[in-house]
């Protein structure tokens, strides 16, 4: 009997032990590259140890640009499966997300993600299309060189004195800048939509790009172009004065009417001092070409056109100081983000050109313009007034840079992405910031039902995509001292729907757990 007992017992425990080795799941117990680290060059392969033999069933890589690899190759040597990167990744994150069965037959899923040189900083994850950012910046260069060489050209050819060996000129450059109008429509449906340049052969970017402000400032921009245009081609006609003070206001306005400067608060205030500084800028930078073409002849005009530009410089020159400095402010907020921010450094750049420029007008005007009066043959002058135009495309090229980054006060205030779920035990708010593709850092706020904190033991976050096989990205979530739970960089690689769930336990018995969707902004 008791020989029929031991037998039976001993059968228990070896089903008791086969059950449970079974039922158990295999588990990742390292990698290499490890998960968070940084290597200095591409590794040759990933390679991912589990706690018992697997087979796999997914690998997708999500290199530092947003590309997908589906088709990467994998060799499977019992619990390690070595997977073959591609050697030409970019330097930054990358993500491997990956899926495989165990021996009892559940698929297991995961991610691991390290970096090649550096980590990816958390507002550029994803390394952006440099060509479409090509044609985005040369088309706003031109946009602005049409508005403020152009326009504030012909401006000074009517109101100030007639140059016309610069009127061919100043149409070419004309020209080019109702072609960068536009293209800036286009390059700017492109960036909504992320489409590369070939998608500028379809409606889809254009229609996009048509509801945005964006518009408003080409067709603005245009009006000043062609209003200036036809005051070029009058010549002596009594029209041509008026046709160009409207090109210069029209100038004003188009800027004023898209821009993160014009829709700072309060807007009107915003809007008006946009539109100043516009007008500001026109009327100075374009004086510099038909100066220096009086200057470099010797046109016996010259003198005379040279005293009428300086009596009008003079508070032109303070509308365009009072009005920088009013709009410096408003976007910055703080004197630390002139070197905070990528905005601030390119404020900075602007500023350091603005300098220069007010240096040399200065010279101009109490040294090498006195002197030019005395000898109309000196090159001095014109050589200063050629320099400025240097100097003032460099600053539109600095300026035209701004459309790739936010300033400070937008940045300070942009919303995380919110996310709001409750059950019959608990609610949990889950904030994500910046809400947006990329490293994200995550805040749990648990609560009970009555909207007191839920006191938790640990706290696992996790995220996926199922339909995209992404993940599932596991972190553990920290508790700070503001007494909420954190995970920080948390990698999510592409915008669409994505699958949450916050594991909360309370004690070692007891789990919450939540789940919900929410929809992730593209960068």
């Amino acid at each position: 009997m008791r020989g029929v007992l031991r037998a039976v017992l001993l059968i228990l425990a070896l089903a008791v032990g086969l059950t449970t080795r079974a039922g158990a799941h295999a588990a990742l117990v390292s990698s290499e590259p490890a998960d968070g680290s940084v290597a200095e060059t591409v590794p040759p392969v990933l390679t991912l140890r589990f706690d018992e033999a697997v087979s796999v069933g997914a690998l997708v890589l999500i290199d530092a640009r947003g590309q997908r690899w589906d088709q990467l190759r994998a060799d499977v040597t019992g619990p390690a499966v070595v997977v073959r990167l591609p050697p030409d990744l970019p330097r930054g994150s990358q993500l491997v997300s990956y899926r495989v069965i165990s021996a009892d037959g559940h698929p297991v899923a995961g991610v691991v993600s390290f970096a090649v040189g550096a980590p990816t900083p958390a507002n550029a994850f994803l390394e952006r299309d440099h060509w479409r950012d090509g044609l985005i910046w040369s088309a706003r260069l031109a946009l602005y060189a049409g508005l403020f060489f152009g326009v504030g050209g012909v401006f000074f050819l009517k109101w100030v004195g007639p140059v016309a060996s610069v009127q061919r000129i100043l149409i070419v450059v004309l020209g080019a800048g109702l072609v960068g109008a536009v293209l800036s429509v286009g390059g700017q449906g492109l960036d909504l939509l992320d489409l590369p340049l070939r998608g500028l052969l379809t409606p889809s970017p254009w229609a996009s790009a048509a509801n945005t402000s964006l518009i408003f400032t080409v067709l603005f921009t245009a009006f000043a172009m062609a209003a200036a245009l036809a005051a070029a081609w009058l010549r002596e006609q009594p029209w041509g004065r008026p046709l160009a003070a409207a090109a210069l206001a029209g100038a004003g306005a188009a800027l004023a009417m898209s821009g993160h400067a014009a829709t700072a608060p309060p807007a009107w205030l915003s809007r008006t001092a946009v539109g100043l500084h516009g007008m500001a800028v026109t009327f100075w930078l374009g004086a510099l070409v038909p100066l220096a073409a009086l200057t470099m002849t010797a046109d016996a005009g010259a003198a005379a056109a040279l005293r009428r530009f300086s009596v009008i410089a003079m508070p032109v020159v303070g509308v365009l100081l009072v009005t920088g400095v009013w709009l410096a402010m408003v976007e910055l907020e703080s004197l630390r983000a002139l070197v905070e921010t990528t905005y601030g450094l390119l404020l900075s750049s602007k500023l350091a050109l603005v300098v220069l420029l007010l240096a040399l007008a200065a010279l101009n005007r109490y040294r090498l313009v006195p002197a030019f009066a005395s000898d109309p043959k000196s090159l001095a002058l014109s050589r200063s007034i050629l320099l400025e135009c240097a100097l003032g495309v460099a600053i539109l090229g600095v300026v035209a840079g701004w459309r790739f980054t936010p300033p400070p006060r937008s940045l300070a205030r942009e919303a995380p992405l919110g996310l709001h779920t409750h059950g019959d035990r608990a609610m949990f708010q889950v904030l994500m910031f910046p809400g947006r593709v990329g490293p994200n850092h995550v805040l749990l706020q648990l609560m009970n039902p009555d909207g007191s904190r839920l006191q938790a033991k640990e706290v696992t976050l996790t995220l996926q995509i199922p339909a995209k096989g992404i993940g599932p990205i596991e972190r553990k979530a920290v508790r700070e001292p503001d007494r909420d739970w954190h995970a920080r960089d948390v990698p999510l690689p592409l915008s669409g729907r994505w699958h949450v769930r916050v594991d909360a336990l309370v004690d070692d018995f007891d789990q919450i757990s939540l789940e919900d969707e929410f929809e992730l902004r593209p960068r």
